[in-house]
């Protein structure tokens, strides 16, 4: 079976986490204005960084991840 999504999908998906991105950045991230705005920025930016290797490349992180915990899922 292949679960590859089309290329509609996933520049759909890309607009999407980059909306939901931007809107996070200027609520607590860098955009925010407060002191707490670097810590939570870095951290959104390297998880949104994730999620967009993961759509570009079709990765499923979680999958990988709990790789050695569970054995193959």
């Amino acid at each position: 079976m292949n679960e590859r999504p089309g290329c509609l999908s996933g520049l759909l998906k890309l607009a999407f986490v980059r909306w939901i991105y931007e809107g996070l950045q200027s609520r607590f991230g860098f955009g925010s204005g407060s002191c707490f705005g670097i810590g939570c920025g870095l951290i959104l930016l390297i998880v949104f960084i994730a999620i967009t290797c993961s759509i570009l490349t079709g990765t499923n992180w979680f999958k990988l991840v709990l790789l050695p915990f569970y054995g193959y899922l």
